[in-house]
């Protein structure tokens, strides 16, 4: 028989209690300070949820009610330099640390409340209707609350798409020198899902100063916790990942606020990443102001249990025992929260015109200005104005330098000259500069800024995200291959890209990604996308694509300089040849906006970006047809080169667009539609295309040279365009 041996985690998984005793040991201050921000989140949930009964919430109210003492237990343990964020149910805990800033000390039960405290909760009832003076100008809403001065990073409407954020936070901190920690806030059905467990993984593996606290509040909307995993004690994931785990009653905010402390105190000390499983209900719905049982999936019985045990019921009976607050002055301290609210309902809202009696309707003067719809998406490139400009004519004398040189010795230059430059991303920091010496010579100069990640890009993209977002770092993100974008798409388009503008429009986000596009390279239907297409259509993000080594330099210092996402494309074709570079001179940068004419000609306009321009320059020389040729370098709708583009239309009427990619993620789709509206006058044909297949390339060489678009096909596409080319 084989012998069968008792494994054990190397990190502890504790049930956590308190006792009446407890309870006593606690400073009064403490106690008050629980119940002011309890009475208060309370009474806040409760009047939204009257606003979204009467309409005037557009969109979803994801009441937190119930779930209170998690938030305020866990914030009343950190400390004003910590970091949260939460999920799409987050007014409890976006309250918790908003409050706690502007009251350090606590907000006394007893008195008045601050015109600080006012101004927190005015402005967060307004971000939720979707006002002007919300924090962000009511783009945010009700899931999107973000107040970085506070600590507050930002609720998630993404189930899980902060998680890998907060990481980006907890490695900030580390790095800055700080002791200060952060924590995601997330449910039962966050942590099941690959976004959470990478950065488990991912945490624990660097030792992050982060703390996944996990709201188990039973249900997703209507689906049970047991329905949806074998083991609903959910804390129990963290051991596995090596992450030291509590399991607490969220309905005792004391309880919590002691686990939380020593998991504090734990990160705090350089011991790692910590799992708080708070053990909460959710009075009402998932969305509105009905209880759950309105919709049959729970009984009447089990919210009256739960409602038993309510966080404010139980503070309040020790508050009454121990003779620091009387039930009245509890009821007292409660009609102040209401009152508060009623007092801020009535500067954002008036009586309807003609409506019925109690009809209320927003103040027409607290809508954003609709003009303001497309402000931030991106920045305004105010960073550039003490920039060192220049493009090849103004360069002055270069050298031949190999494209992959080119590469690496300018994120060396960048990481010598500023401090804030991190690069990550898989083996980066081995293979004598990853899979292709991208990053060459970089590990052994900067071992504490060149970050080898397990194979996890929702995890590591989300972490740079979070860097980008925390403002004292630039994140160098590398991503293998192009097609591995899918795989992190919730955090590269709908965290990262959307930022900016979604919190607001003022906050950088200085995040650079490196795409490496593989057409050609035999590594089959997985590895071979050009993304480009697929970034144009996405809000937020700018693309340069480099097709030189002194444009490679130039591009990659304007992406670190820029306060936006950048991605930059890479084409393997162009790593191994050589081509005008810098000599001693890297910091430069090419101008933004501004593509190459690379071929002057007068009977056609051919418009095309990386690897494909060599192509294009042969197919033009083999068909004799004067052709202009302009490498775009900057694809994205708000930094391509329209100046340019519209000469060269009006001067020679016909335009072919020549890319390398498959036909579906095509970028030339929409700049041949955007062409025919601007030029429409100035065409004397349609806007001709050249593209790969509809297919991905295959591994077979034959098939994948069949996929994708060469010299021949630009040959042909030029010949249609001019009627045989006979405009030489």
């Amino acid at each position: 028989m084989p012998e069968r041996r008792p494994l054990a985690p190397d990190q502890p998984w504790v049930e956590f209690a308190v006792t009446d005793a407890d309870w006593d040991a606690a400073a009064p201050e403490l106690l008050t300070s629980m119940y002011s921000q309890l009475v208060l989140i309370r009474a806040f949930e409760q009047y939204v949820l009257r606003l979204a009964a009467e309409g005037l919430v557009h969109g979803p109210a994801h009441s937190s009610i119930g779930q209170e003492g998690g938030a305020v237990g866990s914030v009343l343990a950190l400390h004003a330099g910590d970091t949260v964020n939460g999920s799409h149910r987050g007014h409890h805990q976006f309250l918790a640390k908003a409050l706690a800033h502007v009251e350090p000390k606590g907000i006394d039960p007893g008195a008045d409340y601050s015109p600080e405290v006012r101004d927190v909760v005015l402005r967060t009832l307004a971000e939720i209707c979707g006002l002007d003076r919300g924090w962000s100008h009511g783009r945010g809403g009700s899931m999107h609350l973000q107040w970085k001065q506070a600590g507050a990073i930002g609720t998630n409407a993404i189930v899980g798409g902060g998680v890998p954020l907060a990481a980006g936070s907890a490695w900030a901190h580390r790095r800055a020198g700080t002791d200060a920690v952060a924590v995601t806030y997330f449910g039962d059905g966050a942590i099941n899902i690959g976004s959470t467990l990478e950065t488990f993984n991912l945490a624990a593996a660097w030792r992050l100063p982060l703390c996944f606290f996990v709201e188990n509040n039973h249900y997703a909307v209507s689906t049970t916790v047991e329905e949806s995993t074998a083991e609903p004690r959910l804390s129990a994931r963290g051991p596995g990942f090596g992450i030291r785990s509590y399991r607490v009653d969220g309905m005792n905010v004391l309880a919590v606020h002691l686990a939380m402390r020593e998991a504090v105190a734990h990160m705090r000390a350089g011991g790692g990443p910590t799992l708080v499983e708070a053990d909460v209900y959710r009075y009402y719905h998932q969305n509105g102001p009905f209880p759950g049982s309105a919709f049959r999936y729970r009984t009447r019985q089990e919210e009256d249990s739960w409602r038993a045990r309510d966080p404010i019921d139980q503070l309040e009976g020790h508050l009454a025992r121990r003779g620091i607050l009387s039930p009245g002055q509890q009821r007292a301290a409660v009609a102040r929260a209401k009152q508060l609210l009623a007092d801020t309902g009535d500067l954002l809202l008036e009586p309807a015109p003609g409506g019925k009696p109690q009809e209320r309707r927003i103040r027409p003067a607290e809508w954003p200005d609709p003009a303001f719809v497309d402000v931030g998406v991106r920045g305004d490139l105010s960073e550039f104005a003490t920039a060192r400009t220049v493009d090849r004519d103004s360069y002055g004398a270069t050298a031949p330098v190999k494209f992959i040189d080119a590469v690496a010795g300018v994120m060396d230059r960048r990481m010598a000259t500023d401090e804030r430059v991190v690069v990550l991303g898989e083996d980066v920091h081995r293979l004598a500069g990853g899979t292709n010496g991208a990053t060459r010579g970089l590990a052994e100069r900067y071992p504490d800024r060149v970050l080898g990640t397990p194979i996890s890009e929702n995890a590591f993209a989300g972490l740079g995200g979070g860097l980008a977002l925390d403002g004292r770092f630039r994140p160098v993100v590398e991503f293998m291959y192009a097609d591995f974008l899918w795989v992190a798409a919730d955090q590269i388009f709908n965290q990262i890209g959307k930022a900016r503008h979604m919190f607001g429009g003022d906050d950088a986000v200085p995040f650079v990604l490196r795409a490496k596009v593989a057409m050609g390279t035999g590594y089959g239907s997985q590895h071979s996308m050009d993304p480009a297409g697929v970034f144009a259509t996405a809000p937020g993000w700018r693309i340069v694509a480099p097709s030189t080594p002194f444009d490679y330099v130039g591009l990659m210092n304007a992406a670190l300089r820029c306060a936006d996402p950048v991605v930059v494309l890479e084409h393997v074709d162009l790593y191994t040849g050589t081509g005008d570079g810098p000599t001693e001179d890297w910091d430069y940068c090419l101008p933004v906006g501004r593509a190459a004419v690379r071929r002057a000609g007068s009977a056609a306009t051919v418009l095309t970006y990386l690897a494909m321009t060599d192509r294009v320059l042969t197919a033009v020389d083999r068909t004799g047809i004067d052709a202009e040729v302009i490498d775009l370098r900057w694809l994205d709708r708000a930094s391509i080169d329209w100046d340019t583009i519209g000469a060269s239309v009006r001067k020679t009427n016909r335009v072919l667009i020549a890319e390398q990619g498959a036909l579906g993620t095509s970028y030339g789709g929409w700049l041949a539609d955007e062409i025919q509206r601007r030029y429409f006058d100035w065409l004397d044909a349609p806007v001709e295309r050249v593209t790969g297949g509809v297919a991905s390339p295959s591994i077979s060489k034959v098939l994948e040279r069949a996929a994708i678009a060469d010299v021949d096909d630009v040959v042909r596409g030029l010949t249609t365009l001019t009627d045989g080319g006979n405009h030489g």
